[in-house]
């Protein structure tokens, strides 16, 4: 039995730059960070004297002796692209919803590979483990999704990933000063919409798009370097004050991306204290990310009176925390 840690998201930067269709010709960045919210999954070879060859648990639960009768289509496909021959027990547990904008179905993907790759005693390294989640997300599965996710729940960190090239995508982890990240984690507050969303539709609308869309793209990849640069400044006011740039100017790239009560909640924080924010995601709901100083968050979460998520920066990546060699 395996037990694995796949950390989920924030993205501050440049989604939308993450697209194959847009940065194989003119290139992505994108600035995240990785949080202490995660996918855990167990795994471990299920015996023969069962009945069936896989059982798996995630909201609902099912038993079957055909991998083509696995309901779950990235579950079903890694199995076989990862060429595991062995019946399979699979439990899942994640600490936040899924379809929220923080990565969830990437870091899944990222702890099944992990997972099966341990199980088949394969070493695997951070950049290889991002390669086969999104070769078997957008190859495999053809799901509408970017590359960002799987980088940053492989590779964990604060970290600026860049797209495009012979190597496809660079990880770059940002040594920041101690303090810096310290006061920037502090200014992050994280408030669930409680709606939730089919990101897959809203990104086939932007990557239908996106040839009409350089000139916005261009300056979402601007924005990104701008960021990278005030914040090795610790100029943290401006980080915030950029982002709400840049969600100004994702929303008007496609309409989708919010509704009326999204906006609604960004103004009532905006009002209330916060300096910037965005939704994290595709869009269309899930959780809204503010950066407030630390002075007026009580403010903004008295005005917003949603769920608020406490969290912490994570720099760990994806782990296998426990390994019971015998099986």
């Amino acid at each position: 039995m395996i037990i694995i840690r796949t950390p989920y998201r924030i993205s501050f930067f440049g989604g939308g730059t993450d697209y194959p269709a847009w940065y194989r010709e003119h290139g992505g960045c994108v600035l995240s960070t990785s949080i202490n919210k995660c996918s855990f999954l167990v795994l471990r070879r299920l015996p023969e004297i069962f009945d069936y060859r896989y059982k798996i648990r995630y909201f609902n639960d099912e038993t079957t002796s055909s991998i083509e009768d696995i309901k779950i289509p990235v579950i079903r496909e890694a199995i076989k692209y990862m060429n595991f021959e062995d019946g399979l027990d699979i439990t899942h547990h994640g600490d936040l919803p899924n379809r929220t904008g923080i990565g969830s179905s990437s870091s899944f993907t990222v702890s099944l590979i992990h997972g099966l790759a341990t199980l088949k005693n394969q070493q695997i390294t951070k950049r290889d483990l991002a390669k086969k989640a999104i070769y078997l997300e957008q190859n495999i599965l053809r799901e509408a999704v970017g590359s960002q996710d799987q980088v940053a729940a492989a590779f964990g960190g604060f970290n600026k990933i860049e797209f495009g090239g012979y190597t496809d995508f660079t990880c770059y982890t940002l040594h920041l000063q101690k303090d810096i990240l310290q006061e920037l984690e502090s200014w992050v507050q994280l408030f669930f919409t409680e709606k939730l969303r089919n990101s897959f539709d809203i990104a086939e609308k932007k990557i239908e798009n996106i040839t009409t869309k350089k000139t916005d793209l261009n300056t979402m990849k601007d924005l990104t370097y701008e960021a990278e640069r005030v914040i090795f400044q610790h100029r943290i006011y401006d980080f915030a004050n950029l982002l709400n740039d840049q969600w100004k100017l994702k929303k008007s790239m496609e309409s989708s991306v919010t509704t009326s009560d999204i906006d609604e909640i960004y103004e009532k924080g905006i009002q209330a204290g916060a300096v910037g924010g965005k939704l994290l995601g595709a869009g269309g709901g899930g959780f809204i990310l503010f950066l407030t100083p630390p002075h007026m968050q009580k403010k903004v979460a008295e005005k917003l009176r949603l769920k608020q998520v406490p969290l912490n920066f994570d720099y760990l990546g994806s782990q296998i925390i426990y390994h019971d060699y015998q099986n």
